[in-house]
């Protein structure tokens, strides 16, 4: 496989994903569980798992440290997922998501992870610029202690190396690397695009007309807004837009539906794929990981199958 189709993710802030069931989440009470699963998560690393899922060649850099973090390195080499690892002297976190079968909600506890030290996230560039692939991922929120310029750095650099570039995070990490320019692809939930506008989007054509505005500016070719059960909108930098409603699937978990949406599209996008049929494969990776449970994410023929559906309502 041609190492420009490769994949390479960073994540700055991975977790050591636990989901379980409990019969009904009350305060003070133990809460007993079942059904626990462990999952390697994070941005980056869901992006990779997906990736592999899907047929793709990826590579995934993450940081880790103390027990959970060999434990990440564990499960992402069980799930047969490339990875290298960044040392730190934090440990790396473990996140929870608790189906409470009463009220069927699902609870998700999300600790704010490790500080990094200016070598450790230095560290993280250097590897990111050293492992060869024609496509760089950068997903999820930056870590405690580093800098909010940090992904517009690593932007410049693997543009400097003729890399693709798509970016997925918000708040500060966002706005920064929206300002360096050059992202192949961008995509923020409704609710992340909402405030880097600084305005509410109560239409889609108005987020349409919004994203269609960034992706002219320059600072990303393809901006992706997905808007949960209203579907997505794609805008291009060559003046076009499309949108989708979302899968008729089940709703079962929501966490890594974002991630899943990124490496689909970007798999698409990496095999030569129009920018509308990639968007057509990323929302049907959504909506399989929507239909998944926990922390599981989408299965290949899962995507497939809402993808053959999903197709024909493009517009």
């Amino acid at each position: 496989m041609s190492t420009e189709r490769r994949i390479v993710t960073l994540t700055l802030n991975p977790a050591v994903d636990l989901a379980c069931e409990a019969e009904a989440v009350r305060p003070v009470r133990k809460i007993r569980t079942s059904g626990e699963t462990y999952d390697a998560g994070g941005g980056g690393v869901n992006v990779s798992r997906v990736t592999r899922e899907l047929g793709g060649e990826t590579l995934a850099v993450v940081m880790t440290g103390g027990v959970a973090g060999r434990f990440l390195e564990e499960l992402l080499d069980e799930a047969g997922v490339p990875r290298r690892s960044v040392a730190i002297r934090g440990r790396t976190r473990i996140t929870m998501v608790v189906h409470d079968r009463a009220s069927g909600l699902e609870y998700r506890f999300i600790p704010e992870g490790p500080a990094l030290e200016e070598a450790e996230w230095r560290a993280a560039l250097a590897a990111l610029a050293e492992e060869p692939g024609g496509w760089v991922v950068l997903s999820g929120s930056l870590a405690r202690g580093v800098p909010e310029d940090f992904y517009a750095r690593a932007i410049r650099e693997a543009r400097a190396r003729g890399r693709r570039v798509v970016l997925d995070t918000s708040g500060a990490a966002l706005r920064a690397a929206l300002a360096e320019g050059g992202v192949e692809l961008v995509k923020p939930s409704l609710g992340e695009f909402e405030a880097l506008l600084g305005r509410a989007l109560k239409e889609t054509a108005a987020i349409e007309a919004a994203a269609a505005e960034l992706a002219r500016s320059g600072a990303a070719r393809l901006v992706a807004v997905t808007l949960g059960h209203r579907g997505a909108v794609l805008a291009s930098a060559e003046g076009k837009t499309w949108r989708l409603p979302a899968p008729d699937v089940p709703v079962r978990g929501a966490s890594g539906a974002g991630d899943s949406f990124v490496a689909a599209m970007t798999v698409a996008l990496a095999r030569g794929a129009a920018p509308e049929d990639a968007f057509v494969w990323g929302s049907a990776a959504g909506g399989a990981t929507v239909a998944s449970p926990g922390t599981a994410h989408a299965r290949r023929a899962d995507v497939e199958a809402i993808y053959a559906r999903l197709r024909p309502q493009l517009a």
